[in-house]
Order: structure tokens, then sequence, then C-alpha cells
């Protein structure tokens, strides 16, 4: 006869870690690829964090989601390669090596010595790895962490350059003066996509200025929030078709919007001349701050409909060194560019000749004021570009750079998003959707040192460009003689030169390098090392069926993954997109090192054990909600689902020991089991069915609600509980074998459904009920509708109703569950669903008889008051004659009547009485006590005689002795001797229940005594003293 196995009672550190180990001992997670056939493979694509940076919590909830659907369709019956990657470029790695090595600027990193530099990144970039392996090992991410993508891996490098020259060949790289934002912290460039990640909150001086109208005593105002950027003004744009004034104010005339005059001038202000935007066109103004002397006309009105009169003063001051929309005028009128601004950010001429532009905004407001140029300053908060990885504000540069001209494949990549999955579905159609049809050409170069070399070189003589695809075609083109093993960084192939094919003059590499979300969008390709390797079967792997980060990357990671795959396959690379927010401390608030509310993932698995972190991060809110996290959360949910679980496996091992039973050696067949065993199961499939549907659309919270809710009250609180006495009695009958089927398949099936979610506790049950490998290993139950009988959980849904509320009512009344009673009525409609469910309410609610009755109101006493709020607002005056109306009219006529629509006469009008505007209040009458939920009464019976007194002490004598046997640790089947101090009245109960009492506690004595040790009880008011001892 097979014997189930006791739970583990080490603390849950040790549990976890040992069924880790087991797991690498029969390599889980070969195993899950070598048990599932070739031909049926899901895809997932992992996204690559950075490992120069510790773990979070947010990385836990992340791969939880991660871990979660691979583990579900791999128990669907899918092929799931699963492999790890690593981000290893970029600016977050060159800034920690800077730190490290006290460097300052790029002038510093080339003094030290790129290859030394870079070597230095190439070192820091696993600092955090082991972190990263211990996070995912003490959670379960099991993926493949021994193989990995590196961006920095030659062979990734390799396939990365093959697309940039596939895109070089169909002519969409080329190289741009636009207007970029720029980190002067870190010398170069950012994408739009990028820019979009790093927007902060700054306070920022900003003027309105006064530009003088050559010739005359009027002047232009203009409005401006960068005061930096008033040395290089060359313009000032109006829309052409807005109305203009010009006012005298104050002694003086400006120029503004003729809807923002009051606001700028207050109401003492004369218009002197009313124009339209065009009729100020090419009007002259002398240059706002002299010194720098422009190479063409400039300092006049230009035209353009992209000026607003939302605010300002419906005049833009425009540069066009720094700003697109500026550039763009600059283009059409064909003005200068003055750029009087270094890579560092600092002013190369103007009297602030070497400050940062930003802290110069003060001093040139000054200025401004000194020279009779400054109408207003005024102090905003508002949000500002960043850098995302150094926070240092950007600014808008005039700068040579290389782009992809993924414009020219913007319809492409709308179409292909249409037919991603997003979850949820707003964030593909609107977030990232919106973002898609305001496409700007990427940005891909960074004038930066750690990265992939952007693979263009370009003729010293005739400026012909050309790329490299590969290692094989760098060292066939070479002029050098190199080895195809060359390591594709800088500075190895910046020292590469190739012969032009046009001139026959040498060519150089452009020195910079290629944005890093390029390297982690060239992940489906540059994993599997393409197209070098894995030609043939690169179907297998493309594209992925699921992918999952967090909603940051909706402009980064899922935006360069479409963009590449667009250009390069013509097809989106994800079908299923799962995106979820923010982690949030559990005030709301961001979590961070400076507000001291972040939380060490390792901690909390040591503390709550990793299948409650992941439990919990799945249930508290669905993904694409921010989630705060609370550590409360975290022990409710231990004490809650997981104490339920394992308690109800406890049960069911330690019966099935005592009893030598192995309920897979019976079978009772469904229709012959009772009907409690019928309504589990039935609850049971329809919890599978429900799993089913919503796994499918990543409805994942409320599954593992549904399971929670299953487990504690379904299960635990009321299955298990109300069949206690079946596995008590010593028969092994039909009735026995019937409870012992239904609870092992149940818990063998929770078991598989919860493996996805929590792998540890899912294992260990698995085992302990199973001869198999693993729960990993196995498949989802799938639900047998047959099973499913929606009336009867309809029934006992009713059933558990009346006894909540009556349990409810006992509490509020102050009567012990244990302390019997004689009625509890119930309403006469009820009476046909759950006659055959009398038994079980009489045995819950410890009642003699459930009665129904068809007027409820004889128990009921009601109570008519105006709801003041909602019948104040309507009636009016008339509020007090409906008061006194409602106190002389019969409360049960009124309440049948209103229910039907009622209109009364009141101060001589009719006037319709809506059931809002009356406040029922119910009690019960003397004797009864009544609760009601959702129009479900329930009335009970309070009046206690004396049966039923001496029944109530008996039973609390059989709990008190109970208790003793649980603390004394006696075994289920010890018989014991009892001996009490009687009193009169506890006497009378005990002697009239004596067989019962001794029944119940296998007692094979119950003795009076006039004195025992120890303290005394109190038995329902009664003072007493109890002793047990075994037979």
């Amino acid at each position: 006869m097979a014997s189930f196995k006791e739970l583990s009672k080490e603390p849950v550190k040790n549990r976890e870690q040992e069924i880790s180990k087991y797991w690498e001992e029969i390599d889980l997670l070969k195993e899950t690829l070598n048990q599932r056939p070739e031909d049926k493979n899901y895809v997932f694509y992992d996204g690559p964090p950075t490992a120069n940076g510790k773990p979070g919590i947010h990385h836990v909830i992340s791969r939880t989601l991660k871990d979660m659907q691979c583990r579900y369709k791999t128990m669907q019956g899918y092929r799931v390669q699963k492999k790890a990657g690593w981000d290893t470029h970029g600016l977050p790695v060159e800034i920690g090596v800077e730190k490290e090595l006290g460097l300052e600027s790029k002038k510093e990193i080339e003094d030290y010595g790129v290859e030394k530099f870079n070597q230095k990144c190439k070192e820091s970039v696993f600092s955090y790895e082991k972190l990263w392996r211990e996070m995912s090992e003490r959670m379960a991410y099991n993926i493949d962490m021994d193989h990995p993508y590196i961006t920095l891996d030659n062979n990734y490098i390799e396939s990365v350059w093959w697309i940039m020259d596939q895109l070089f060949k169909k002519g969409l790289i080329y190289e741009g003066a636009k207007i970029l934002p720029y980190c002067p912290r870190c010398g170069t460039g950012l994408a739009s996509h990028e820019v979009a990640q790093g927007y902060e909150m700054i306070k920022t001086d900003t003027a309105t200025v006064a530009f003088h109208r050559t010739g005359t005593d009027e002047h232009f105002l203009a409005w401006t929030t960068t005061p930096w950027t008033l040395p290089s003004n060359v313009a000032l744009t109006v829309h052409p078709d807005v109305d203009y004034v010009l006012v005298e104010a104050k002694g003086n005339k400006f120029y503004a919007a003729k809807n923002l005059a009051p606001k700028l001038f207050g109401e003492e202000y004369t218009i002197l001349k009313e124009l339209k935007g065009k009729d100020m066109e090419y009007m002259e103004y002398d240059q706002l701050i002299p010194g720098i002397t422009p190479d063409k006309k400039a300092f006049f009105i230009t035209c353009a409909d992209y000026v607003t009169t939302e605010d300002g003063t419906g005049i833009v001051h425009t540069a066009p060194a720094f700003g697109e929309d500026d550039y763009q005028t600059g283009r059409r009128y064909d003005l200068p560019l003055i750029n009087p601004v270094d890579e560092e950010g600092k002013f190369t001429d103007t009297p602030w000749k070497g400050m940062f532009v930003m802290d110069a905004d003060l001093d040139i407001i000054k200025y401004l004021k000194a020279n009779d140029l400054l109408f207003t300053k005024q102090k905003v908060e508002h949000n500002y570009p960043h850098c995302w990885r150094c926070h240092t504000p950007l600014i808008y540069y005039s700068k040579p750079s290389w782009y992809i001209e993924v414009t020219k494949v913007k319809d492409q990549l709308i179409e292909n998003n249409k037919g991603v999955n997003w979850y949820p579905e707003h964030i593909g159609e609107g977030r990232f959707g919106n973002w898609l049809e305001n496409l700007k050409d990427w940005a891909i170069s960074r004038s930066r040192y750690w990265g992939t070399p952007l693979n263009v070189w370009k003729c010293e003589d005739c400026n012909h460009l050309t790329s490299v695809g590969s290692r094989q075609e760098l060292k066939e083109r070479a002029i050098e003689e190199i080895s195809e093993d060359i390591e594709l960084h800088r500075p190895y192939v910046d020292d590469v030169h190739l012969t032009c094919p046009d001139c026959g003059g040498r060519m150089t590499r452009e020195p910079d390098v290629i944005d890093v979300w390029f390297d982690s969008g060239a992940m489906p390709f540059a994993q599997y090392h393409y197209p070098f390797e894995h030609k043939e079967d690169f179907d297998k792997v493309f594209p992925a069926d699921f992918i999952n980060e967090g909603i940051d990357q909706t402009r980064g990671w899922f935006y360069s993954l479409l963009a590449i795959s667009t250009m390069i396959t013509g097809k989106a690379p994800y079908k299923n997109v799962l995106v979820n927010d923010l982690i949030l401390d559990k005030n709301g608030k961001k979590m961070s090192k400076s507000r001291g509310n972040t939380l060490d993932p390792i901690q909390l698995f040591d503390e709550y054990g990793a299948d409650v972190v992941r439990f919990y991060s799945l249930m508290v809110s669905p993904p694409w909600i921010p989630t705060k996290f609370d550590v409360d959360g975290l022990q409710e949910v231990q004490s809650k689902f997981f104490r339920s679980f394992r308690n109800t496996y406890n049960f069911f091992q330690m019966y099935s020991e005592t009893d030598n039973i192995d309920p897979r050696e019976f079978f009772v067949e469904y229709d012959k089991r009772p009907e409690i065993d019928r309504w589990i199961l039935s609850k049971y499939n329809s919890l599978l069915k429900s799993y089913a549907e919503n796994m499918e659309i990543f409805e994942v919270t409320k599954v593992v609600r549904e399971i929670s809710d299953f487990v504690v009250e379904d299960l635990s609180n009321w299955y298990i509980r109300r069949n206690r006495r079946r596995f008590w009695k010593k028969n092994v009958d039909e009735d026995k074998q019937s409870v012992y089927n239904t609870t092992y398949e149940i818990l063998l099936g929770i078991s598989k459904l919860i493996a996805p979610f929590t792998p540890f506790i899912a294992e260990e049950i698995y085992k302990n009920l199973t001869d198999k490998k693993s729960v990993h290993l196995d498949f989802i139950p799938e639900a047998d509708l047959s099973l499913i009988n929606e009336d009867l959980e309809e029934q006992m849904e009713l059933v558990r109703t009346l006894v909540t509320l009556g349990r409810a009512s006992r509490e509020k009344a102050n009567i012990k569950v244990r302390q019997p009673l004689q009625n509890i009525i119930v309403d006469d409609k009820y009476k046909d669903k759950i006659e055959g469910s009398v038994s079980l309410i009489q045995e819950e609610l410890n009642v003699k008889n459930v009665e129904f009755g068809k007027d409820l109101s004889e128990y009921m006493d009601y109570e008519l008051k105006p709801n003041f709020k909602e019948a104040g607002r309507i009636l009016g005056k008339k509020i007090k004659a409906f008061q006194n109306y409602l106190g002389s009219v019969s409360e049960k006529e009124f309440i049948e009547k209103i229910k039907e629509g009622l209109t009364i006469e009141l101060e001589g009008e009719e006037t319709k009485i809506e059931e809002n505007y009356v406040e029922i209040r119910v009690s019960a009458k003397e004797g009864f006590d009544v609760e009601n939920e959702n129009g479900v009464f329930v009335i009970l019976d309070t009046t206690l005689n004396e049966d039923l007194l001496k029944e109530g002490f008996a039973r609390e004598f059989i709990s008190k002795v109970q208790q003793m046997r649980k603390t004394k640790d006696f075994e289920v089947l010890d018989h014991i001797r009892v001996k009490y101090i009687p009193t009169e009245a506890l006497k009378s109960g005990v002697d009239l229940y004596m067989d019962k009492i001794k029944e119940e506690v296998l007692a094979v004595s119950v003795e009076e005594a006039e004195d025992l040790p120890g303290d005394f009880i109190e038995l329902n008011g009664e003072s007493t003293k109890i002793e047990i001892e075994k037979e």
C-alpha cells in the first residue's frame, strides 16, 4: 500500500532550496524540452537586463510573469525554449566605470585610453551576475542562464553588423545634421524613444523678452522657457492666420497675439493697430544680444503653423541651432545657424563663455533687464527631458549623426503592430500606436566608446560610404593584415581601413557606436548568430509567441524589436505582448534608495518563500496596473492560501496514513458520490474552465484569486471541514472511498494548476501524491464539463450564504455556535432549492429546526425614514410632509408598494416617490435576530430553554477536551480518561450527553472529582477544572 509523505517542516528557505537541488539533479530545464515534441514550439524572448546593476523586486515581478507563462505553455504540451540574455553595452556601463576611475569627461576618457577604458567596461558588466543568478534560481525562474546571449559577444555583434549592412544596402541609413536631443554629460545624442523614458519635473526661469523693431519705437514680445538659447536667436515666428495687435501700455508699444493681450497687459492698454500674422512677415528687429555676427540675413519675422496662442505671447523666439521646429523654419527662410555651445553644453562665445548653458539662464535674464529688454520673468515648474541614464537635462542640439530612415517603413510598422495581441489592449492602440503614428527617424549613432561599433566606413578623399556585414568581409576588404577573430569593439576596429571602390583612397570607420537599443532589438537574430548559423531552422525560433516587459519598454525594447524585424523580415517579431506596470511601495510611491522604501528580494524569499512572493505579486493587482507592494500582504497570502493548502494536504495525508488507504487503488463513479462531493467537483471543474479561458488572455490576477478562493473557502473551510467525520469513521465503505477519491483528485489537480505560479509547493505536494518525476513535466488538467452542475453550485452557494448570515446573527446576539438553538427561519421561496440541504444548515448553525416562512415580516419591525441626502435634494420644502407621511403608513404595505412604483400627495401635489428616497431600517422582534444580504434574510430564534442549555454545556465540554488532546499531542486514535469538577448546571449537561461525549473525545470514562490540579476554566459561565490522560 502506497504511503503519502508528510510535508516538510523545515523553514521555507530550506524547503525551497531542497526542491531547487532536485530540479538541478533531474535537469528540469532540459527535461521540459526532451519531453515535448519538436514540432510543437512556443517561442519566448527574454529582454536582456544590464548585469552591472543589482536586481530588485520589480525584476521578480516581471520574471514571475515570464516564468508563469512559459511553465503554463510547457504544461499545455508545448516545447518552450528559454534563453536568458545580458545587455552589456552602453552608457550605464560607461558611467559606472567613469565613477570608478574618477573620470568626468570624454577628453579624460581618451587621455586614459579607449582600449583600457573599454577593457574596464568589459570587466565590469557582470559585477552583479551572481546576484542575478541567485535571485533567478531562488525564485525558480526556469531559464537557460548557462548559455545566454550576450550583446558584447563577437558572434552577437557580427549579427548586428549584418542587420545594419542590410539596412545600409536598402538605403535606410544616412548621415544628417538634424536637431538632436543631446546629453552634454555623456557627450552624445539620444533617439526619440530614449528621450521618452527620461522626463523629470524641474523649475525653470522663463522670460518674456522685448525685441526692438528696427527704426521704430515698437517691440515684439516673445516668451521663452530656455533663456540660454537667446544668444542664438535669428528670427521671431508668428502664426500667419492669428490676429495680432500693436498696443500701448505703460508708455511702450508692443506686438502680441490679440487674445493674449489682457493676460499680458492687464486692463490698462490701448490697441493701436490690428493685423494678421502674415502681415508681419519680414518685419525686421535689432539683434537681441550682439556679439556673434551671422553669415546670412537674420532678425526678421517668419511664419509657421506650429505657433500657438494658448500661453506666452503668440510670438516665438527662433534659434534653429536648438529646436526641430526652429530648424525647419530656418531651412524654409534660409536662416543662419548660430551655435556658440560646445559638446559639454558650455558656451564657447558670448559674455557667458565657459558656463554650462542652463546655469547661465539667470545671468542672461539679468543682462536683458539691464538693457531694458526684459518685459517679465517667471519661475515655472514643468516636465523636461533628461538623460535616462545619467539624469542630466538634455539640450536640443544641431549635431551630425547617423540615422535609420524608419519613417520609410512607418506604414508597415503600424500595420504589423495591428496584428499583435497587446495585453492590455490599449497599450498597443494608444501608447505604442500613437508613438508609431508620430514616428521620427532613428538616431542610431552615439559618440561614445563601449558599444557595437558603427559598421560604416567613409573615404578620406571622396567621402564615398560603404558598410561591412561580417568578420569575413572585414578581413577580405581590410588594407591591414587582420584576423577573422578580431574583437569587434573600439579601438580595434578603428584601426582597420578599407580601399575605396570609387577612387582607390583610404576609407576610415566612422568613430561612433550604435544605440544599445539596436543591440537589444536585434536579439531575435543575434542570439542565434543569424544568418551565420541557424539559417535553416530560424523559423522555429521566430517570431516570438510571447514577450513580457515593463511599460517603460513600449518606446524601448518593444519598439526596437518591431522596427528591426519589420525592416529585415517585413513581419512583427512577436505575437503576444504582456506589459506590466510599475511596482510601487504600499503607499503608492515609487521605490528608491533615497526614500528608503526598496525591498530586497532575497530577504523576502528567506522569510516568506519565493512562492509567496510570486503568488502575492500576481494576486494583488493585474499586471498592467501599478502594483502597490505591501509586505503585510505577503503575510496574509501565506496565512490564508498557503496554510489552507498545506493543512488540507496534511489532513488528507494523516488520515490516509491512519486508514492505510491509497485512493489511486479504487474509484467511485462520479454519479455515485454524495451530493457534497459532486458539488466540490463541479466547483473544481468550473475553476478549470475559468482557468483555461483567463490564462489565454493573461487575466492572471483573476486566475490566482479564483484558485485562492477555491482552496480557502470551498475546499478547506467548507468541503474538508464539512466532511471530517467521513474521514474519521472506521468503516472503509463507498462513502469513505468517495471522499478520499474526491480529495485526492482535487489536491493533485490544484498542484498542477498552481505550478506555473508557485512552482515549489506545487512540486512538493505533487511529488508526495504521485511517483512521477515533476509536476512541471505533467499537463494542466482540462475541465470535464459533464461534472459541472450550475444548479448544484447555486444551491450550495445559497446554503453557505444562509449559514454565513446565521453565524453573523449568532455573533450579534452573543450566542456561541456550540450553543444549540431551536429554530432558524428562512424565506419559503428557497424551500424547493435547499430542502435537501436542511440537515447541513442544522449542523452548521447548530439549530434543531429550519423553518420556511411565507411572511418573514412577522418576525421583524420596520422603521421608515427619509433619505435626506437623496430625497431632500428633490422634494425640497416637501421633505417635512414626506417625513410625516412615512410616520403614518403601514411600513409593510409601503415597502410592497414602493417596489411597484408609488405616487402620493404631498402639500397638495402628486409626487412620485423613488426607492432611494427612503431608508428602511429593519430590526428583529424580541426573542429573534435578523440578518440579510442582498435580499436574503435569516431569522434566528434566540430563545434558550433548559434542554438547549444542557446540550450547550455538553458541546463546550467536548470542545475543551479536544483542545486538551491537541495540546498534549495525543494521537488521533488514542483513548483517554477524563476527570472534571462538576457544578450543578455543568453536571446536568455532561450526564445527559455522556455517551455522546465519550464517542466524540474517545473517552473510556468521564468521572467527577472534588479537586484537580491546574487553573479553573469557564464553560458557558460555569467554573471547572478538567484533566485528561491516556487510557
